[in-house]
């Protein structure tokens, strides 16, 4: 007897479709599993036996047969136990589904027959429906995640038992349905708010323009004066995730295993802070069969690194393309894969190895050479690549105990949505969301200058030996500082504005 179930694997953050085809023969009893299943998969064959015996049901006694098709793509993870045991139950005629190739199975079984969560549930389902399903059979607790896909029945499973009973007809399980308002209304504000903050202004500009534009950011500064503050505040200002860049940040942590069962759909934008003792595969990712890394785990989002030099080289020169590219692709023996990364990057750093130099109120006690040494961790080709660098500075006492409170981040967050809105309707069907996405090809549409601006930013290419890279960046600095200010037409003093946020090349990095 043949028969066929359907379950969906992974191959990035993209999920395909599985026929579990099974195939029960006469002959001395056996149990193999073919279509390039890995290690997981294989020791599924136990898992299965004992899961359908104390179920209630019979495992056959004959040669037992599965594939999992298309054969010529790897098959990872526990989560075909559920559809080779109802494909196993299916052959043996102690089963009959009624119409199988409108259903889709995922679990991992048990031995008594329970069956338990899995990782990447988000994508597989997303396949699923494109493939033509329209019922989804999912284990309990990811459940919630499966069913913030609409236009599917998702049905939660405890057990196998209790899925035989379903499909029996014996006793259904009800459809599980999700409110995903009340997700995003009960997602959580930022408890960290630029309020907090005292004195900074110039900081606080730099850092709204970047959120405005998704520009990514360099502090330089002594320790104290508030770096890590202020960046661990950038969420709160950052504008609210789409209902679609939900999506894809929650396909990405499903299947890196990070989803809660709180927290079904990520509603927020990811702030990633990796320790520098990171390696290059831990931000990019990898594995024998990729993962994604924190590059990808911050898409849509923030990804900061504190202390930039501390980070091993090979780590930070790791970042070059997937900042100009927004992806980032893995290569290992098994695999071939790209993970979206998307991402605002803050980094963080002190001026020298002591921290003080350039420092009023503290001696550095570095050498010339140290200090050098210590700023050419950072690469010119990496610091090309980020748009905003701002010193930030002491605090003066006066600041620091005044009662004033400073502008919210309510309110900054209020601006930048403006402004990014400004984005959405100017980039409208070029699949360009911000500014800071625009191509050599756009600038010079959308970034037109006058006789003034040109002379301006020509006389600062020429002095602080800019490269085009950097003059490009400029460009799109200057766009989001217009667009702040409501501005069709970028003027001299955006353009001032925008080479004020270059000029720590020449002073830090020369």
């Amino acid at each position: 007897m043949l028969s066929h179930i359907y379950s969906c694997g992974l191959s990035g953050i993209d999920g395909f479709q599985v026929c579990v085809e099974t195939d029960i023969s006469n002959g001395m009893p056996n149990f193999d599993i073919v279509g390039l299943p890995d290690a997981a998969v294989k020791e599924a064959k136990e898992r299965i036996r004992s899961a359908i015996k104390n179920t209630g049901f019979r495992f056959p006694a004959k040669r037992v047969v599965i594939n999992l098709a298309p054969a010529s793509q790897r098959k990872e993870g526990s989560g075909y136990d559920l559809p080779m045991a109802l494909s196993i139950l299916t052959a043996t005629e102690q089963l009959y589904p009624d119409e199988p190739d409108q259903c889709a199975f995922f679990g991992e079984l048990s031995l008594d027959g329970s069956v338990q969560p899995i990782n990447g549930i988000l994508p597989m389902t997303i396949s699923a429906y494109r493939q033509g399903a329209k019922n989804i059979f999912v284990p309990a607790e990811n459940a919630d995640e499966a069913a913030v896909i609409d236009d599917i029945n998702v049905y939660p499973v405890h057990s196998l038992n209790e899925l035989c009973n379903h499909l029996c007809g014996n006793e259904e399980i009800p459809v599980h349905k999700v409110n995903l308002d009340d997700y995003f209304a009960s997602s959580a504000a930022n408890a960290l708010d630029f309020c907090d903050v005292k004195g900074q202004e110039n900081v606080k500009r730099a850092l709204e323009i970047a959120a405005a534009g998704n520009h990514n950011v360099l502090l330089i500064g002594s320790p104290g004066t508030g770096k890590t503050m202020l960046a661990q505040r950038m969420p709160s200002i950052l504008p609210d995730l789409t209902f679609d860049e939900a999506l894809e940040v929650t396909k990405i942590h499903s299947i890196a295993g990070l989803l809660t069962k709180d927290e079904p759909l990520i509603t927020h934008r990811p702030f990633r802070n990796p320790h520098h003792t990171i390696s290059a595969s831990g931000l990019s990712g990898g594995g024998s069969t990729p993962r994604p890394g924190e590059l990808s785990l911050a898409h849509n989002g923030i990804l900061f690194l504190d202390e930039l030099p501390e980070f091993h080289r090979d780590s930070l020169e790791i970042l070059r393309q997937p900042l100009e590219d927004g992806k980032v692709t893995i290569t290992r023996v098994k695999a071939t894969l790209t993970y979206p990364c998307n991402i605002m990057l803050i980094a963080s750093m002190n001026p020298c190895k002591c921290g003080y130099f350039g420092d009023s109120r503290h001696q550095c006690t570095c050498s010339p050479l140290q200090v050098n040494k210590y700023r050419s961790k950072i690469s010119g080709p990496l610091l090309d690549r980020i748009d905003i660098q701002v010193e930030v500075s002491n605090v003066d006492y006066k600041d620091l105990s005044s009662t004033e409170k400073s502008e919210t981040s309510a309110e900054i967050k209020k601006r930048v949505n403006r402004t990014r809105k400004i984005q959405l309707e100017r980039y409208k069907g070029l699949n360009i969301y911000s500014n800071s996405q625009l191509d050599a090809g756009m600038l010079q549409k959308f970034c037109p200058l006058g006789d003034e601006e040109n002379a301006i930013l020509k006389a600062a290419f020429d002095n602080l030996g800019l490269s085009a890279r950097v003059h490009s960046r400029i460009l799109k600095v200057a766009r989001t500082i217009a667009d702040l200010e409501q501005s069709e037409r970028i003027t001299a003093a955006h353009i001032a504005e925008a080479i004020q946020y270059r000029s720590l090349d020449r002073k830090y990095f020369e």
